[in-house]
């Protein structure tokens, strides 16, 4: 199966109802499927500050909320998911297209790459880096953390993984 495939089936199998996305190359094939899952809303946004909010907004109204974004947005929002959903104990998957880690041919992405793991641990919020045998489990275990513990939780999908395209 494709990369995106799986992480498409993997949301789906988490229960997820409502999808944020900001633009990703990495991503770009799962949006389709997406969009043709009329079980999935699906809300494309410009700044991932706003996609938490819409996120946070849909999971008090009972949608199970995930976002698909690179990595180098976390900066972008991490005002957004300390004040609001970790403060408020909201349930987010951030599935992320980890750039600028080894095999990065863009040198811009890589200090963003670099900094990712850290700058998750200094929010602790968890995440997980699944391969395409795992990524389906993978997101099923983030979501019931982030349902568990009310917090957000990544999925890194790192430049290895969409090698199998």
């Amino acid at each position: 199966m494709d990369p995106s495939t799986s992480v498409f089936n993997g949301m789906r199998m988490a229960g997820i109802d409502l999808v944020v996305s900001v633009p990703c190359v990495n991503l770009k094939d799962i949006l389709p499927m997406i969009d043709n899952d009329p079980n999935i809303i699906h809300v494309p946004v410009t700044r991932e500050e706003e996609g938490v909010g819409i996120c946070a907004g849909a999971y008090m109204g009972g949608k199970v909320p995930a976002m698909l974004m690179q990595n180098s947005g976390l900066g972008n929002s991490i005002n957004a998911l300390a004040s609001l959903n970790k403060l408020f104990h909201i349930p987010l998957v951030l599935i992320m297209s980890h750039r600028g880690i080894e095999g990065e041919t863009i040198c811009a992405q890589v200090p963003m790459g670099q900094l990712t793991p850290s700058l998750l641990d200094s929010m602790d919020i968890p995440y997980v880096v699944p391969t395409i045998d795992n990524v389906e489990d993978a997101i099923i275990h983030a979501w019931n953390i982030a349902a568990d513990k009310g917090r957000p939780v990544a999925v890194l999908l790192e430049i290895g993984f969409w090698e199998a395209e």
